[in-house]
């Protein structure tokens, strides 16, 4: 027997030692567990899912500040009856509409190159109406329409850079209104002068034909007698005559009369 192992300061020795040795590697793990934590390696990571809501949320936040600077909650609150009673007072119907139709196929293709209707005589008629009185009421209801509007061309009418060219004191908004017809029923592509400045945008204005022709005429005339503008009404029987260009492909400014 070895008589060292009845020593008691051997054994208190060697507790000590293993103590010493079991803190030391105590102490390292925590180190490593504490870089490894500083350095996110014990994260699961960011999934795809994370990353497209960080997005959304990017996105949300730019577009609550671009509406922000245009459109005050107040406006909102005031143009919610209008819009409001719109929505009770429109009437459901069968979904047959033109513009749904699938591009490039026969019936896209036979209204691409259907005849232009000759818009002569409306757009003459309509400047001979430039100093006749507009109804409140419709420039009311087109200004409730014209919230649409706001995010691309502005609470003023002015524009926004990148997105939209200005309305306000344009020829085109007080040209012949066949222009302005088109443009809502069929959008708009290619670039365009107003007041002296070219605007081209990549995917140009997107067709607003699913408003009726009372809320296109409406929101029309609005513009035509705002920001600085003076020109005739728009009259819904003037949309409906241009019903049939619902369809077609954006309209170009080679398509239009130049004002």
């Amino acid at each position: 027997m070895d008589p060292t192992r009845d020593n008691p300061l051997i054994r208190i020795k060697a507790f000590i030692d293993g103590l010493g040795i079991f803190t030391f590697f105590a102490v390292v793990l925590l180190i490593i567990i504490g870089l490894a934590a500083a350095f996110g390696l014990f994260s699961k990571g960011e999934t795809p899912e994370d990353a497209a809501g960080d997005i959304r949320y990017e996105t949300k936040t730019e577009v609550d500040a671009a509406q922000a600077a245009f459109l005050t909650p107040e406006q909102i609150s005031a143009a919610i009856p209008e819009v409001s009673k719109e929505l009770i007072a429109s009437k459901p119907v069968a979904v047959e509409k033109a513009e749904q139709i699938v591009p490039g196929s026969e019936t896209a293709l036979n209204l691409e190159n259907a005849p232009a209707v000759d818009t002569t005589e409306m757009d003459a008629a309509a400047e001979g109406d430039a100093d006749a009185p507009i109804d409140p009421a419709v420039l009311e209801k087109g200004k409730a329409q014209y919230i649409m509007c706001i995010g691309c061309h502005g609470e003023n009418g002015q524009g926004v850079e990148s997105v939209a060219p200005p309305l306000a004191e344009s020829e085109w908004v007080t040209g012949p209104i066949s222009n302005l017809i088109k443009i809502q029923l069929r959008g708009l592509a290619g670039p365009i002068e107003v007041n002296g400045r070219v605007y081209e945008f990549a995917n140009g204005m997107l067709p607003m034909a699913y408003q009726t022709n009372e809320q296109i005429a409406d929101v029309l005339t609005y513009v035509r007698n705002s920001f600085g503008n003076k020109a005739s009404a728009v009259k819904p029987e003037q949309v409906e005559a241009l019903r049939s260009e619902v369809g077609k492909p954006q309209v170009t400014v080679e398509e239009l009369t130049k004002p």
